[in-house]
């Protein structure tokens, strides 16, 4: 008799190979979701980033994916609703968000950013005061560095302005040179670099105290296994040269410094903005 094998046994081995081909689809499908928020516009922060967790994902061992929305409020959106595993930003730190358990494992090596209160170099206006029921850009509601400190400062000097979201620092530059606005609020980081990238020059009218860049951090729910693969293949992107030469042709891209690299970091280094929510306007805490 030439059927040697049973219906059973077809069954079983039939179950045993789609257990198999299960098991091999749900680690191939195990994708981390990052976002960072959009300190530029979609396509350059898509070029920015894309080559770096590109690197990790091949470095650690850990499916990166990006996941950005059209602006940087649409982006924390999703790190708020727990959609996304990983994030770079500084929008967690007040005193609700930091209940979500998100923490922090590195940031950039960059200096200190301020919150900036800018106008063209060859404006007729030279202090806040002139802004008064005047239009000032700001990134977006989110922006913590780029609109609520500097927003907060307005606000302690009775200066009503009127308030246009570009979306991020970059729209809300343009607007500036395109005449819609009269100031820009904003992070002196992504000014300096739009200042670079565009041949732009400005006067600067206010300046905060300095905070941290933005931090890496991960979901309460990744595994210390896995961040701790992600953080280490960040943490070596200066040591190695494929990773020094992504690092730098990506900062070359938007402006940046091209020694910049990822160090460790904790939550404590962002004292300043938990600070900063102590003596917030309530509109923007």
């Amino acid at each position: 008799m030439r059927l040697v094998l049973s219906i059973p046994k077809l069954a079983a081995a039939v179950l045993i190979s789609n257990a198999f081909l299960t098991s091999v689809a749900s680690a191939e499908e195990t994708v981390y979701r990052f976002s960072p928020v959009n300190q530029y516009d979609i396509n350059l922060t898509a070029a920015y980033w894309n080559p770096i967790i590109n690197y990790i994902s091949e470095k650690s061992g850990v499916k990166l994916s990006l996941k950005i929305g059209r602006t940087s409020a649409d982006t924390t959106s999703f790190v708020l609703a727990q959609e996304v595993e990983f994030a770079f930003t500084n929008h967690l730190f007040s005193p609700e968000r930091e209940k979500l358990g998100w923490k922090v494992f590195g940031r950039r090596n960059i200096p200190s950013v301020t919150g900036q209160i800018v106008v063209p170099a060859d404006s007729g206006i030279t202090e806040l005061q002139q802004l008064k029921d005047k239009s000032v850009a700001f990134p977006g509601p989110e922006a913590l560095v780029g609109y609520k400190v500097p927003m907060a400062q307005l606000i302690s000097k009775g200066i009503d302005v009127n308030v246009v979201f570009g979306g991020n620092q970059n729209g809300a530059l343009a607007q500036l040179f395109a005449g819609k606005v009269q100031a820009v609020g904003g992070n002196s980081q992504l000014i300096d670099s739009y200042s670079t990238r565009e041949k732009k020059k400005f006067r600067i009218l206010w300046s905060s105290e300095p905070y941290h860049d933005l931090a890496l951090m991960a979901s309460g729910k990744v595994s210390d296994s896995t961040v701790k693969a992600v953080a280490n293949a960040f943490f070596n992107m200066k040591n190695d040269p494929q990773g020094r030469e992504i690092l730098h042709q990506v900062s070359q891209k938007v402006g940046l410094s091209t020694d910049n690299y990822f160090i460790p970091a904790d939550n404590s280094e962002y004292a300043s903005y938990k600070r900063f929510y102590q003596n917030a306007p309530a509109s923007l805490r």
